[in-house]
């Protein structure tokens, strides 16, 4: 049994705005999840057959799917409802289908295809084995190519790279085709609602105690478009009418240091910054 399977669901290569950017981010992220200190871990990325993936290390391997494109891929083609529940259902199904080959794995982390893990996830879920899994509230903010982190601390609202559960808790079907689109929107496809859902059922997750991943924003292949950390933080005219909490602001910044480098982004060529 592995303890713990890193699952990253990849968009259909026609809903990409750049290809090259999505493999180059990707490349990053795998080498993030690479430099566990604790190798009792799998990695596996869901993409659709003839998608390009980058080299895959050793514990990683790629799983093939069909999906059609998400014809509501980008925001502003349909309602924003319309939109968030075709991205949940779209994601749902490349993430089940990457659970359903990795069915022995203790716990599961769905990660996002540009974000960064932090080294320590795996060594922490052996160190609590019967939990029921973790969100992580406490993650940082990192723009694309910046030597600037920000702190924060609603992290698990923000980004899909914050949740880590034991498998069972999930109930995976034992046939994709046995699994309800609703449970999968809901379960697999959305960050916010399964927290929620475990605690009604009794199985309650808890916070992580450290700061868990690192997610990426103002890049041009971001499905998000979260914009900038200077735009969203400091810019912001909600922020400078608001001087206290401009303040409070900078006090979240962290200079990207060789300590976080180690920890999140992993051994590349690649790396960022």
């Amino acid at each position: 049994m592995t303890l713990v399977t890193f699952i990253i669901p990849v968009r259909h290569q026609d809903n990409a705005r750049d290809w090259s950017r999505l493999k180059a981010n990707l490349t990053q992220t795998v080498a993030s999840i690479s430099n566990q200190t604790n190798g009792d871990w799998r990695g596996i990325i869901v993409a659709n057959e003839g998608a390009d993936l980058p080299d895959l290390p050793e514990k990683f391997s790629a799983v093939r799917v069909t999906f059609p494109p998400n014809d509501l891929h980008e925001l502003g083609r349909g309602s924003k409802e319309d939109f968030l529940d075709a991205f949940r259902a779209d994601k749902g199904r490349r993430v089940l289908s990457g659970m359903l080959n990795a069915i022995d794995s203790r716990f599961f982390m769905i990660v996002d295809d540009d974000d960064f893990v932090s080294s320590r996830i795996v060594q922490h879920v052996s160190d609590h084995r019967d939990a029921n899994g973790w969100t992580i509230d406490h993650g940082y903010i990192w723009d694309d190519g910046g030597n600037f982190l920000f702190g924060h601390d609603d992290f698990s609202h923000l980004c899909g790279t914050s949740l880590i559960i034991r498998a069972d808790l999930y109930e995976l079907p034992e046939r994709f085709e046995d699994a309800s689109l609703d449970w999968i929107k809901s379960m697999l496809g959305s960050h916010v609602r399964i927290a929620d859902i475990l605690a009604q059922r009794g199985a309650p997750l808890t916070k992580l105690p450290f700061r868990g991943a690192v997610y990426r924003v103002a890049h041009g292949g971001s499905h998000s478009q979260a914009p900038s950390l200077l735009r969203q933080y400091f810019l912001n005219r909600g922020v400078l009418t608001k001087p206290r909490r401009w303040l409070r602001n900078l006090r979240r910044l962290r200079i990207l240091g060789e300590g976080h480098r180690r920890e999140f982004f992993g051994k590349t060529r690649s790396n960022p910054a």
